[in-house]
Protein backbone atom coordinates (compact mmCIF):
# COMPACT_ATOMS: atom_id res chain seq x y z
CA UNK A 1 0.00 0.00 0.00
CA UNK A 2 3.11 2.37 1.09
CA UNK A 3 4.20 1.98 -2.68
CA UNK A 4 0.98 2.44 -4.14
CA UNK A 5 0.23 5.46 -2.23
CA UNK A 6 3.90 7.21 -2.79
CA UNK A 7 3.54 6.38 -6.31
CA UNK A 8 -0.13 7.85 -6.36
CA UNK A 9 1.13 11.07 -5.04
CA UNK A 10 3.95 11.70 -7.54
CA UNK A 11 2.15 11.34 -10.44
CA UNK A 12 0.77 14.06 -12.66
CA UNK A 13 -2.56 15.46 -11.92
CA UNK A 14 -4.14 13.97 -14.79
CA UNK A 15 -2.75 10.94 -14.22
CA UNK A 16 -3.82 11.01 -10.88
CA UNK A 17 -7.50 11.52 -11.46
CA UNK A 18 -7.18 8.95 -14.51
CA UNK A 19 -6.21 5.77 -12.37
CA UNK A 20 -8.64 6.65 -9.21
CA UNK A 21 -11.17 7.37 -11.94
CA UNK A 22 -10.79 4.01 -14.21
CA UNK A 23 -10.46 2.09 -10.24
CA UNK A 24 -13.67 3.52 -9.44
CA UNK A 25 -15.30 2.87 -12.41
CA UNK A 26 -13.96 -0.87 -13.09
CA UNK A 27 -15.41 -1.36 -9.32
CA UNK A 28 -18.79 -1.60 -10.56
CA UNK A 29 -18.55 -1.94 -14.43
CA UNK A 30 -16.12 -4.97 -14.42
CA UNK A 31 -16.79 -6.36 -10.70
CA UNK A 32 -12.96 -5.19 -9.70
CA UNK A 33 -14.93 -4.24 -6.24
CA UNK A 34 -14.01 -7.95 -5.03
CA UNK A 35 -10.34 -7.01 -5.09
CA UNK A 36 -10.39 -3.67 -4.37
CA UNK A 37 -12.90 -1.53 -3.32
CA UNK A 38 -13.80 1.81 -4.68
CA UNK A 39 -13.22 3.43 -1.30
CA UNK A 40 -9.42 3.34 -1.69
CA UNK A 41 -9.18 4.62 -5.01
CA UNK A 42 -11.34 8.03 -3.65
CA UNK A 43 -9.56 8.45 -0.01
CA UNK A 44 -5.83 8.31 -1.97
CA UNK A 45 -7.35 10.60 -4.93
CA UNK A 46 -8.56 13.01 -2.08
CA UNK A 47 -5.22 12.80 -0.22
CA UNK A 48 -3.15 13.37 -4.14
CA UNK A 49 -5.54 16.20 -4.42
CA UNK A 50 -4.70 18.54 -1.78
CA UNK A 51 -0.72 17.54 -2.02
CA UNK A 52 -0.76 17.82 -5.70
CA UNK A 53 -2.63 21.23 -5.55
CA UNK A 54 -5.16 20.21 -7.82
CA UNK A 55 -8.63 21.49 -7.54
CA UNK A 56 -11.10 20.10 -5.06
CA UNK A 57 -14.22 20.32 -7.12
CA UNK A 58 -12.34 18.76 -10.30
CA UNK A 59 -11.46 15.44 -8.12
CA UNK A 60 -14.81 15.13 -6.85
CA UNK A 61 -16.97 15.55 -10.27
CA UNK A 62 -14.24 12.59 -11.95
CA UNK A 63 -14.84 9.95 -8.98
CA UNK A 64 -18.53 11.23 -8.53
CA UNK A 65 -18.99 10.61 -12.38
CA UNK A 66 -16.87 7.58 -12.69
CA UNK A 67 -18.75 5.99 -10.12
CA UNK A 68 -22.08 6.90 -11.85
CA UNK A 69 -20.88 6.03 -15.23
CA UNK A 70 -19.33 2.40 -13.89
CA UNK A 71 -22.93 1.83 -12.57
CA UNK A 72 -24.43 2.37 -15.30
CA UNK A 73 -22.24 -0.34 -17.40
CA UNK A 74 -22.35 -2.80 -14.71
CA UNK A 75 -26.58 -2.23 -15.04
CA UNK A 76 -26.42 -2.71 -19.08
CA UNK A 77 -24.06 -5.71 -17.82
CA UNK A 78 -26.97 -6.88 -15.12
CA UNK A 79 -29.70 -6.43 -17.98
CA UNK A 80 -28.12 -7.82 -21.42
CA UNK A 81 -25.76 -10.77 -19.81
CA UNK A 82 -26.69 -11.59 -16.00
CA UNK A 83 -28.80 -14.56 -15.83
CA UNK A 84 -28.45 -17.64 -13.36
CA UNK A 85 -26.03 -19.29 -15.64
CA UNK A 86 -23.57 -16.46 -14.18
CA UNK A 87 -25.41 -16.73 -11.01
CA UNK A 88 -24.20 -19.90 -10.56
CA UNK A 89 -20.87 -19.34 -12.06
CA UNK A 90 -17.78 -20.34 -9.85
CA UNK A 91 -16.70 -16.89 -9.89
CA UNK A 92 -20.26 -16.12 -7.53
CA UNK A 93 -20.58 -19.50 -6.03
CA UNK A 94 -18.70 -18.51 -2.99
CA UNK A 95 -21.05 -15.61 -2.59
CA UNK A 96 -24.37 -17.12 -3.66
CA UNK A 97 -25.52 -16.51 0.43
CA UNK A 98 -24.23 -12.53 -0.10
CA UNK A 99 -26.31 -12.56 -3.29
CA UNK A 100 -29.19 -13.77 -2.24
CA UNK A 101 -29.34 -10.85 0.49
CA UNK A 102 -28.88 -8.53 -2.23
CA UNK A 103 -31.16 -9.53 -4.48
CA UNK A 104 -33.91 -9.62 -1.41
CA UNK A 105 -33.05 -6.30 -0.77
CA UNK A 106 -33.50 -5.04 -3.85
CA UNK A 107 -36.77 -6.53 -4.46
CA UNK A 108 -38.01 -4.92 -0.79
CA UNK A 109 -36.62 -1.91 -1.03
CA UNK A 110 -36.08 -1.11 -5.21
CA UNK A 111 -34.42 2.26 -5.74
CA UNK A 112 -33.14 3.17 -2.49
CA UNK A 113 -31.53 -0.50 -2.48
CA UNK A 114 -29.49 0.81 -4.86
CA UNK A 115 -28.48 4.29 -2.98
CA UNK A 116 -27.85 2.08 0.25
CA UNK A 117 -25.96 -0.41 -2.01
CA UNK A 118 -23.16 2.41 -2.82
CA UNK A 119 -22.06 1.85 0.89
CA UNK A 120 -21.61 -1.68 1.20
CA UNK A 121 -18.52 -3.20 -1.22
CA UNK A 122 -20.05 -6.14 -2.57
CA UNK A 123 -23.81 -4.50 -3.03
CA UNK A 124 -21.75 -1.86 -4.57
CA UNK A 125 -19.94 -4.30 -7.06
CA UNK A 126 -23.35 -6.17 -7.47
CA UNK A 127 -26.43 -3.97 -6.93
CA UNK A 128 -26.07 -2.61 -10.60
CA UNK A 129 -25.98 -5.81 -12.55
CA UNK A 130 -28.93 -7.31 -10.24
CA UNK A 131 -30.76 -3.64 -11.10
CA UNK A 132 -30.36 -4.73 -14.23
CA UNK A 133 -31.40 -8.18 -14.43
CA UNK A 134 -34.40 -7.17 -11.94
CA UNK A 135 -35.90 -4.96 -15.36
CA UNK A 136 -35.81 -2.06 -13.18
CA UNK A 137 -36.51 1.18 -15.04
CA UNK A 138 -32.99 2.74 -16.00
CA UNK A 139 -34.49 6.09 -15.09
CA UNK A 140 -35.39 5.01 -11.28
CA UNK A 141 -32.18 3.43 -10.83
CA UNK A 142 -30.04 6.25 -12.68
CA UNK A 143 -31.82 8.77 -10.47
CA UNK A 144 -30.64 6.84 -7.12
CA UNK A 145 -27.28 5.71 -8.60
CA UNK A 146 -26.79 9.45 -9.07
CA UNK A 147 -27.69 10.05 -5.40
CA UNK A 148 -25.63 7.47 -3.99
CA UNK A 149 -22.58 8.34 -6.49
CA UNK A 150 -22.30 11.91 -5.44
CA UNK A 151 -22.52 11.43 -1.79
CA UNK A 152 -20.10 8.60 -1.53
CA UNK A 153 -17.99 10.19 -3.96
CA UNK A 154 -17.85 13.19 -2.08
CA UNK A 155 -17.63 12.00 1.12
CA UNK A 156 -14.63 9.92 0.54
CA UNK A 157 -12.69 12.41 -1.61
CA UNK A 158 -13.29 14.72 1.25
CA UNK A 159 -11.71 12.27 3.75
CA UNK A 160 -9.03 12.09 1.84
CA UNK A 161 -8.23 15.60 1.49
CA UNK A 162 -9.08 16.44 5.19
CA UNK A 163 -6.25 13.57 5.86
CA UNK A 164 -3.80 15.04 3.73
CA UNK A 165 -3.22 18.00 5.92
CA UNK A 166 -1.81 15.70 8.50
CA UNK A 167 0.01 13.58 5.79
CA UNK A 168 1.97 17.26 4.72
CA UNK A 169 2.42 18.31 8.51
CA UNK A 170 4.35 14.86 9.01
CA UNK A 171 5.80 14.89 5.68
CA UNK A 172 7.31 18.42 6.28
CA UNK A 173 8.50 17.24 10.14
CA UNK A 174 10.22 13.48 9.50
CA UNK A 175 10.08 13.57 5.70
CA UNK A 176 8.16 11.97 3.22
CA UNK A 177 8.29 8.21 3.42
CA UNK A 178 7.33 8.62 7.18
CA UNK A 179 4.59 10.65 5.75
CA UNK A 180 4.04 7.72 3.19
CA UNK A 181 3.52 4.69 5.45
CA UNK A 182 1.64 6.88 7.87
CA UNK A 183 -0.43 7.23 4.91
CA UNK A 184 -0.81 4.29 3.92
CA UNK A 185 -1.41 2.60 7.37
CA UNK A 186 -4.51 5.20 8.13
CA UNK A 187 -5.94 3.86 4.90
CA UNK A 188 -5.36 0.35 5.04
CA UNK A 189 -7.07 0.92 8.59
CA UNK A 190 -10.06 2.40 7.37
CA UNK A 191 -10.57 -0.45 4.69
CA UNK A 192 -9.95 -3.33 7.05
CA UNK A 193 -11.91 -1.23 9.88
CA UNK A 194 -14.62 -1.40 7.07
CA UNK A 195 -14.45 -5.24 5.73
CA UNK A 196 -15.22 -6.36 9.31
CA UNK A 197 -17.66 -4.07 9.89
CA UNK A 198 -19.56 -5.80 6.87
CA UNK A 199 -18.65 -9.36 7.62
CA UNK A 200 -19.81 -8.79 11.21
CA UNK A 201 -23.60 -9.15 9.84
CA UNK A 202 -23.07 -12.16 8.10
CA UNK A 203 -20.80 -13.85 10.78
CA UNK A 204 -23.73 -13.07 13.31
Amino acid sequence: MSGLLDHLLTLSPVWLLASAGLLVFAEDALFVGFLIPGETAAVLAGVGTNVQNVALPITIAVIVGAAIAGDSVGYEVGKHYFGPRVLTSRFLVRHQTRVGRAQDFLRLRGGFAVFLGRFTAFFRAMMPALAGSAQMPYRTFLAWNAVGGVVWGTAFVLLGYAFSDTYKAVEHQAGRWVAVVLAALVVTAAVSWKVRSERAPEDG
